[in-house]
């Protein structure tokens, strides 16, 4: 029978975390009685205690980190201080689900598992490579054996882990030396009823016959600094779009003010954080959808969220060559190699130029997002996962 879950994330507030709040309900769905420990969010999900469509919800405050690896450090301090406050304040669970970054959620698992509960870890990010791809400059110094070791230790904690696509699930079983009966992969997956196409808005596009669209984080390694070195190589060779990038993040400044560096004030646009409803406007107007994360440790291996949200609005999709960009998006993208800007900028004229390609691309991704990469398959594996936790 279904008992009692605690969902530990501390990079997002939730429902804001679409993946974590998506969990959240199918576990709902199923019986269980589920809490979540989150931060608080910035503009949005800031009340300290909220029950959510039967979701038990328990945020605290935190600041974001700047600067270097000093300010995480600071930040997940009080993080984790924050996470088992709450946690002891609801009491003893069934199952207690942490969601990394960082991996530091299992010392809160542990007390818990003490008490009885079974641990699911599940593996957002892979936190070697992210430190690694965040910090290139520093190399596998010091805090990166120390992130190593916290991944190991997380591993060892877990009765069962979930991971986000078959790269990750082949780090748990290898390096993390999982039994791969307890290697679950649970695809994050784009909710359709968020994603519904509306009328497109010519006005959108400020006059021009073509609108460019980015929609994600701007952290260091999302590569919109990729996207707009791409964009300055493309308007010397045409001016006929209007790029719009919405999101944002810790370099969202410094990515404003590289675009009027290279004189693209003009042609480019940065919203911010958008609603819903302005979000789909943007995207259903959108003629090539940007997914510029560059090569890295981290992104060659991560499956990006807005790969399968533009392929949800059967939107064409232009991305450096990644692994599982592929495995996402197969067809329903092109691909740049080796972090060539020049090429990722011919290939967005080429899709420019092409609109029955792009119209096919369009329909392979949504038919993708709607079949084998749907939540519904995510959730059952998600629930064959605490099943087997309960085993443990």
């Amino acid at each position: 029978m279904p008992g009692k879950a605690l969902i530990l994330v501390e990079n997002l507030s939730v429902p804001f975390d679409r993946r974590v709040w998506q969990e959240s309900t199918t576990l709902r769905d199923a019986g269980w009685d589920v809490h979540v420990i989150c931060p608080q969010g910035t503009k949005r999900d800031r009340e300290s205690y909220v029950e959510l469509d039967g979701v038990k919800i328990h945020r605290y405050p935190l600041t974001a980190a700047t600067g270097g690896p000093r300010g995480y450090v600071k930040e997940y301090g009080t993080a984790l201080w924050h996470t088992y406050r709450l946690a002891r304040r609801i009491g003893p669970v069934d199952v207690v689900h942490a969601c990394n970054p960082p991996d530091l959620l299992y010392l809160v698992a542990k007390r818990l598992k003490r008490q009885g509960a079974k641990f699911v870890f599940d593996q957002h990010d892979l936190c070697p490579e992210l430190y690694l791809s965040r910090f290139a400059g520093r190399g596998e110094d010091f805090l990166y054996r120390q992130v190593c070791r916290l991944e190991r230790a997380t591993y060892r904690a877990a009765d069962v882990v979930i991971a986000t696509n078959e790269s990750y699930r082949n780090a748990a079983v290898t390096r993390g030396n999982m039994p791969a009966d307890k290697v679950f992969v649970v695809r994050s997956a784009p909710v359709i009823e968020r994603f519904r196409q509306v009328p497109a808005e010519p006005e959108l596009k400020k006059g021009k016959p073509h609108l460019l669209c980015y929609l994600g984080v701007m952290g260091p390694q999302d590569g919109v600094d990729y996207a707009l070195r791409s964009l300055a190589l493309l308007r010397e060779e045409r001016e006929d779009w209007h790029a719009v990038f919405v999101g944002s993040g810790d370099t969202f400044d410094d990515m404003v003010a590289l675009s009027k560096k290279l004189g693209l004030d003009d042609l480019v646009e940065f919203t911010g954080r958008i609603p819903d409803e302005d979000l789909v406007r943007y995207l259903s107007t959108a003629d090539v959808c940007l997914s510029p994360d560059p090569y890295n440790p981290l992104n060659d291996v991560s499956t990006m969220n807005k790969v399968m949200e533009y392929m949800a609005m059967s939107r064409p999709i232009v991305s450096f060559e990644l692994r599982e960009a592929r495995v996402s998006a197969g067809d329903a993208a092109v691909y740049a190699s080796d972090n060539d800007e020049a090429e990722f900028a011919r290939l967005t004229s080429r899709l420019l130029d092409d609109p029955e390609e792009r119209a096919r691309m369009g329909k392979l991704g949504k038919e993708r997002v709607e079949g084998p990469l749907a939540w519904g398959n995510s959730q059952k594996a998600l629930l064959a996962a605490y099943a087997a936790a309960k085993e443990t």
